[in-house]
């Protein structure tokens, strides 16, 4: 399911404009693909925003340009918290593209009630799909995952025909047993007080003499 995004056509360029863009809840864009000279849109910056932060990346352009859309490479502030400019590609409903998929974990592991502690291997995978099959995320049940047991990449749920990057037994997620903290070594090499003492009375008595 692809988001609509209203755009406009962007005339000024430039650093200086961008930011002056920026200042007004927009944020600079460029469209590429299908052998079309690139196009330059300014995007609403908070419906954006949100929007990839939901994991969406097959968007409707509608305004300025009437088409479907992936999103390309998104580029952010210094502090990662808004996206500054974003490229799109033209692509077709039924184009395939790759694309990095986060992945979830749903449920509780009765491997952690056994005392075990959860290990998440994979974040994210990479896959092929067609563009209109691409999932916000995929989700990874963990209610049957006991300790010392494991789920990998062939126990995914994935879009049809869409092929993964991974090695089919690469883990996802583990439930280990927590690593044993060492004991902290004994102090070696004491010294006692009455021998402290005693050296600096004897150091008293070398002085006087």
């Amino acid at each position: 399911m692809s988001e609509t995004l209203k755009v406009e056509s962007r005339e000024l360029r430039g650093k200086r404009n961008n930011r002056r863009l920026r200042a007004r809840g927009r944020i600079p864009a460029v469209l590429y693909g299908h052998g079309q000279d690139p196009v330059s849109l300014a995007v609403p910056a908070e419906q954006f925003d949100a929007m990839v932060r939901h994991g969406s990346r097959l968007v409707t352009l509608a305004g300025a340009v009437n088409e479907s859309a992936f999103v390309r490479e998104c580029q952010w502030d210094t502090w990662g918290h808004h996206v500054v400019h974003v490229d799109f590609t033209r692509i077709s409903a039924h184009e395939k593209v790759r694309v990095q998929v986060a992945i979830e974990l749903r449920g509780e592991a009765p491997g952690v009630k056994e005392g075990g502690v959860l290990k998440q291997v994979l974040h994210e995978i990479e896959l092929e799909c067609e563009a209109a099959d691409i999932p916000e995320k995929l989700t990874v049940s963990i209610n049957d995952l006991g300790l010392n047991g494991s789920i990998t990449v062939s126990k995914l749920a994935l879009p049809a025909g869409a092929k993964v990057f991974e090695e089919p037994d690469q883990d996802i997620v583990q439930c280990v047993e927590p690593a044993e903290q060492p004991e902290e070594e004994e102090a070696v090499g004491e010294v006692e007080p009455e021998l402290i003492g005693r050296k600096r009375e004897e150091e008293g008595e070398a002085s006087e003499s």
